[in-house]
């Protein structure tokens, strides 16, 4: 009966080390609850289905984390148990495996302050661009002060162990073979069922987004991420006959100034404009990090954070009804330079083979335009320069070097230190990046050059820092300084650019990339997906509040139209001011794909399911409606030929 006991209390460290991670993420669990305190279904069946559900993934993911430790105890002799190697070693890596899980948990909620979601692709992201991430840890939160919690939380966990004598008992206890066996066999089964039959989609039950979150364990959803951060659409989502869907998307993309000149499976098209005489503009596209709509006067918002902006929607053509395409700032960049609606998982700009594409930058360069992109940043971050450089823009970041690769020749041009007056993690402010664009386009109009010069900005992003003595919030205190900083950059540029000689030649284009946030308790949080957008500097006679439904998609196609410009198109994108426009707008993130249509979104998910819903302006909510065949069959048209023109390289 001794021999039988001592057996198990080898175990006993793993046993109460186990208990400790599953009434931490429990006890996370229940601080994300009250957290979303009004957001979260209450109902008691409900709660306690997101608990236990939750209990089922910790489950299956400290099977993970505690495999090694099972396998050094399965085959470790019994007379080595207890020596000091053996002490050394389990000390050593409890330690460390505590230490780093207390890391994960203070991560989760940092995570969960910022998307209002367990890990997902963009935790992945995180982990492969460490040096912005660390460093906008760094400025964001008091890091000397989190890692030393950990240690101390760290030690305090040991020091249980410890008056549990789990140390002790796990030192002098032999195993025998059956339990080691057993425990193995037990543990390796359920991790065989985790990888081969579980699908952290299982975790999202509920119609409400934040109890089907809460039901997840965070690194059990970083670890599905990072499998299946890019998704083929006819593995994962409903699709109908090919030929039908490009059918459905060319009478949709079809009018009087449209001439296919491809065949099935094809968009390609010209497009042609006989009532206008042809314009040649210099553009200014400015896509402005993390520009929520809400965050303007002119949508309600009553801080007056974005007073120049403001003042530019009544003298631009202004769109009060335009919709991101998703949740991140490369997707914005996907939508506008391709106008193309999102493709499940990750977005084309970090995807492989997503070179000599045909962006918006072939339309300029068919006219003899010279085209740049401008980032305040290292623009290796999130594939940028890869994917720009890739399709014919040149480069102006703050990285290093002149060449991109063997294969991208586009020139890298470092911003010098000595133009930057202000940094933080994600680059230089924006009237830095602001001014550098000033120089580079007084050089081009110097030369006899017409430009698209592309900016992206980033002092719209934590840790919200910014020169100082610019606005009256103190940097790096709130979103909102950090809005009004940019609001106040925008300002400044436009009183510099309106004293060049090349400013009436030229039209400005402003645009959020996303918005500030995307979260809500339903499966997309439409009016989390509004943006402000703005053509300036056009004739006044032009100027107007455009109501029309629309999509970031839309943004160049319009501008190509007001421009009078014949071109080839292959875009998904559409003129809005056109008669003939029908209203509609794509959002998604990387596994949810909507088009709404009036006040229907119908919303395609992976694992081939689809729903619609009502869209409640009013309190932003959804109400499940019966399906509509020919709704569902146009979102999946869309959806569907844009995956495939990428995947099969159509849209070279």
């Amino acid at each position: 009966m001794y021999i039988k006991r001592t057996s198990y209390l080898r175990y006993s460290l793993l046993r109460d080390f186990t208990l400790w991670f599953l009434s931490v993420s429990l006890l996370l669990r229940l601080v994300f609850f009250i957290w979303q305190y009004d957001d979260v279904s209450w109902n008691i069946l409900n709660f306690l289905k997101t608990i236990l559900i939750g209990l089922f993934f910790d489950i299956g993911t400290i099977s993970f984390i505690v495999f090694p430790a099972v396998i050094y105890y399965t085959i470790i002799p019994n007379k080595w148990i207890g020596t000091l190697a053996d002490k050394i070693l389990i000390r050593f890596f409890i330690f460390l495996t505590v230490f780093l899980l207390v890391l994960v948990f203070f991560a989760e909620i940092t995570f969960w302050d910022e998307f209002r979601t367990r890990f997902n692709f963009i935790a992945v992201d995180y982990l492969i661009y460490t040096h912005e991430v660390v460093a906008n840890v760094e400025e964001s939160y008091p890091l000397p002060l989190l890692l030393g919690g950990a240690l101390i939380i760290t030690s305090l966990v040991i020091l249980t162990f410890s008056r549990r004598k789990s140390f002790k008992n796990a030192f002098r206890s032999p195993a025998k073979s059956s339990i080691r066996i057993a425990i193995l066999s037990v543990t390796l089964l359920t991790l065989v069922c985790f990888t081969a039959f579980v699908s952290n989609a299982e975790a999202e039950w509920s119609q409400n987004r934040y109890n089907s979150e809460i039901s997840k364990s965070g690194i059990y959803s970083f670890f599905a991420a990072f499998r299946n951060n890019q998704m083929k659409y006819s593995e994962f989502y409903t699709a109908i006959d090919k030929n039908k869907a490009f059918k459905i998307v060319r009478k949709k993309l079809s009018g009087s100034h449209v001439s296919f000149t491809g065949k099935y499976p094809s968009i390609h098209r010209r497009i042609i404009d006989t009532a206008k005489v042809p314009q040649k503009y210099n553009v200014v596209f400015i896509l402005v990090e993390s520009l929520s709509g809400s965050f303007m006067r002119e949508f309600g918002n009553e801080q007056n954070i974005t007073p120049f902006m403001d003042s530019l929607a009544q003298k631009s053509i202004f769109f009060e009804n335009i919709f991101a395409t998703g949740t991140r700032t490369v997707r914005g960049m996907e939508a506008v330079t391709l106008s193309i609606p999102p493709t499940p998982g990750q977005s084309i700009v970090k995807r492989p083979e997503n070179q000599d594409l045909y962006t918006v930058a072939n339309v300029f360069k068919s006219k003899k335009y010279e085209c740049n992109f401008f980032y305040g940043g290292d623009g290796y971050f999130d594939n940028m320069n890869a994917y720009f450089g890739g399709n014919g823009f040149t480069i102006y970041d703050r990285g290093r070097g002149s060449v991109l690769s063997d294969k991208i020749k586009t020139v890298r041009n470092n911003i010098a230190g000595n133009e930057v007056t202000f940094e933080n993690a994600w680059g230089i402010c924006d009237q830095d990046i602001y001014n550098k664009m000033l120089t580079v386009a007084d050089e081009q109009y110097k030369n006899g050059s017409s430009f698209f010069n592309f900016i992206m900005t980033t002092s719209n992003h934590r840790p919200y820092t910014y020169p100082s003595g610019k606005i009256d919030i103190p940097s790096g205190t709130s979103r909102e300084g950090a809005v009004k900083y940019t609001d106040y950059a925008l300002r400044a540029f436009f009183s510099s650019a309106s004293k060049k000689a090349w400013y009436n030649n030229t039209v400005f284009v402003i645009i959020g990339d996303h918005c500030a946030s995307s979260a809500g308790k339903d499966a997309i949080d439409v009016a989390n997906y509004h943006i402000p957008a703005m053509i300036v500097n056009l004739p006044q006679t032009l100027n107007q509040k455009n109501s029309k439904l629309c999509s970031q998609i839309d943004i160049f196609p319009t501008l190509f139209a007001l421009l009078g410009w014949d071109y080839n198109s292959n875009f998904f994108g559409q003129d809005v001011l056109a008669n003939s426009f029908e209203e509609r707008a794509f959002v998604g993130t990387y596994r949810k794909l909507g088009l709404m249509k009036n006040n229907k979104v119908v919303i395609l998910s992976d694992q081939k399911k689809q729903a619609i819903y009502k869209w409640n302006k009013a309190d932003n909510s959804l109400q499940e409606l019966p399906m509509d065949i020919a709704f569902l069959e146009e979102t999946i048209a869309w959806y569907q030929t844009a995956d495939y023109l990428f995947t099969n390289k159509l849209l070279k």
